[in-house]
């Protein structure tokens, strides 16, 4: 069930822009970001990061945009002094072309993180649960405690994959159920036939929850029984699926993303949409982004070929690192993992924050070979592998 804004105000109130921000950081979401390193957790500290730091933290593309997408950015500053609203037309288009989908079908957003708050606020309510995995990305608990609801986390399996079973069983009566699909931070991916059983599932329970699948990961995977979830949400109005420029097309400081939905099930999200979300310069470089085949064809490989040295380099340690359809992977240092992160740091190597329950495992982002070679080295010290053991 998609919450209309009336509902929206009713079950919030006039408080939740005071609520903002101590229920942001309460529960679980101030567990989170007391863990933030300093050059996550605020910008106060940004001065305190070397400029020779290896950034292994945010699951960054390293290499950062195409030369087309820098030119295609470049260009439009010639427009800066307009609004950016035809830009965004333009941009949701050459987004429907490049799915074969309707362009009333697509919504932009300030990252994939701007439609996660939608999403969350157009359908999750103090009686009407988040259901989502832990860990998994946390921004969409964070913006259902700013609501004054407490999402429903359920425990990752042994292998760290998203339990669809034991999620499903919590959804009944739920406004939105999050499904990351690589899953962030365990890298894990659940393929389509299990997806689409997990979904019809869902969607068959009393009180029509919504189910929201994050693709933000989706052009690493190599599974092969993974698909997209986009013809899932063109069929029902209660599936929304969302994916990001910050990741493959190296866009992440730039800030755009967008939603496939159908377009009543849009039309709600939009009621909590900042308007003119989405600059002039980002709208043009992902138009350019979308046509380069070639630099996303060239950006997976380069990843799948250094993950793949990092995985070996990790389990070379003895760490337990499993497989990974993502552009990061998860090691098991079995200790708390807050020292690694902080003796990392001190030898300027940057790596993933803590993601409870996981408190032992590091989350490591894929940077360039170079930049991997260095951080194995690093964490190899950091860890107490022998000197003299081989990689």
């Amino acid at each position: 069930m998609i919450y209309s804004r009336r509902m929206f105000l009713r079950a919030t109130g006039a408080g939740v822009a005071a609520l903002g921000a101590a229920r942001g950081v309460g529960a679980r979401g101030r567990e989170a970001l007391s863990h933030l390193p300093p050059w996550e957790r605020d910008t106060q500290h940004a001065a305190s990061v070397p400029a020779t730091a290896i950034r292994l933290s945010s699951n960054e593309n390293p290499l950062g945009p195409s030369e087309a997408t820098l030119a295609a950015m470049r260009a439009a500053f010639a427009a800066a002094n307009r609004y950016p609203a035809p830009s965004e037309g333009a941009t949701r288009a050459a987004i429907a072309r490049s799915h074969g989908i309707p362009e009333d079908s697509v919504l932009l957003g300030c990252g994939s993180g701007e439609i996660l708050r939608m999403a969350v606020f157009a359908c999750v309510a103090p009686d009407r649960p988040l259901v989502a995995g832990a860990p998994t990305f946390e921004d969409p608990g964070h913006y259902a405690r700013l609501l004054n609801s407490d999402p429903i986390d359920v425990p990752v399996d042994n292998a760290l994959r998203l339990d669809l079973e034991r999620m499903g069983a919590r959804a009944s009566g739920a406004g939105l159920v999050f499904l990351c699909n690589p899953n962030n931070p365990t890298g894990t991916v659940h393929g389509s036939a299990a997806v689409t059983s997990f979904v019809e599932r869902v969607l068959a329970l009393p009180g029509s929850p919504t189910v929201l699948i994050d693709e933000a990961y989706h052009e690493y995977v190599d599974d092969e029984s993974y698909r997209t979830a986009v013809p899932m949400a063109l069929a029902s109005p209660r599936v929304i699926v969302t994916r990001t420029f910050s990741k493959v097309f190296g866009m992440a400081g730039v800030r755009i993303g967008y939603a496939i939905a159908r377009p009543a099930t849009l039309e709600a999200l939009r009621r909590h949409k900042l308007g003119n979300a989405v600059n002039a310069f980002a709208a043009a470089g992902a138009i350019a982004a979308l046509a380069g085949t070639d630099a996303i064809a060239a950006e997976r490989a380069r990843n799948r070929t250094v993950r793949q040295f990092t995985r070996e380099a990790l389990a070379d340690m003895g760490l337990e690192v499993p497989a990974s359809e993502t552009n990061f992977v998860m090691a098991n240092v079995r200790r708390d993992v807050q020292g690694v992160i902080d003796a990392c740091a001190r030898q300027g190597v940057l790596i993933g924050r803590p993601f409870p329950p996981l408190t032992t495992w590091a989350r490591i982002s894929i940077g360039t070979m170079e930049e991997m070679r260095r951080a194995v080295s690093v964490l190899r010290a950091v860890i107490g592998v022998p000197a003299g053991a081989q990689i």
